[in-house]
């Protein structure tokens, strides 16, 4: 494991040029406070905190503390949806039955209707809601943190660690990228695991080799297929985490 200076780390996301892109169009809020009327209410795992995050509304995420907790993960959903559902939905409640204190954030969406091309815009606001989980669990004391991401929430992880490269993360988990393809991993230190399901979307499979190429270099990292699910590893789900329990646990030797 590797460890960087945090708290100079967390402030880099929080410079001037993030600020300056916050004149982009901002997460649907409205979206997001009608979808954590309906999570809150219905959580079993977990309690909800509300974050903060320069230039944005309080956020949901969803925190659930291991007793004597391996290390903690951040969990970043999909496109358009909520911190607790579909695949991560189930990790974040899978990986705290294993040990891990789980951190599952609520993610910035557009409007029902808009298309994943118009995404972009959100990704200054998604760099800030990276920044200020990250901040939430060092405050209490984790040293060990792993991002997992799946589909357009792993597109916000990799250009939040392109951009800031030297975050204090352990280790970055890739489920189904869904542009296909890594970008600026030069600088990454920690391993990048990358994992992608049989019958993913095309974009996702076409970017294989690409995305292999991209990680090589970079020390840990690995390349995963899911065999027999879709790109949202749909009845996989224990077999996904059971795979990334051992690259958590590899991580940590």
């Amino acid at each position: 494991m590797r460890f960087f200076p945090w708290r100079a780390a967390v402030a880099a996301v929080l410079c001037a040029p993030l600020l300056a892109l916050a004149q982009q169009q901002p997460s649907d809020y409205a979206r997001e406070k009608r979808w954590a009327d309906e999570v809150v209410p219905s959580l079993v795992v977990g309690e909800p905190v509300w974050l903060e995050a320069p230039r944005t509304k309080k956020f949901l995420g969803i925190y659930a503390e291991a007793k004597n907790p391996k290390g903690a993960v951040i969990l970043a959903h999909g496109l358009g949806v909520n911190p607790d559902y579909g695949v991560i939905g189930e990790l974040r409640t899978r990986l705290f039955d294993m040990g891990y204190t789980t951190l599952s954030i609520q993610m910035p969406v557009l409007a029902a209707e808009a298309p994943a091309a118009r995404y972009p815009v959100l990704f200054w606001e998604a760099d800030a809601r990276f920044a200020a989980a990250l901040t939430y669990l060092r405050r209490k004391k984790y040293g060990r943190m792993v991002l997992l991401s799946h589909s357009m929430g792993s597109r916000m992880a990799n250009h939040y660690i392109a951009a800031h490269p030297q975050v204090p993360l352990s280790g970055w988990i890739s489920l189904s990228i869904s542009s296909g393809e890594f970008a600026a991993m030069k600088r990454v230190k920690f391993p990048v695991y990358d994992i992608y399901a049989e019958k993913d979307l095309d974009p996702v499979l076409a970017g294989v080799e690409k995305r292999a190429a991209a990680i090589k270099r970079i020390r840990g990292s690995s390349q995963s297929m899911v065999f027999g699910t879709d790109h949202f590893f749909a009845k996989k789900e224990k077999e996904l985490a059971s795979l990334i329990r051992l690259l958590l646990e590899g991580e940590a030797k």
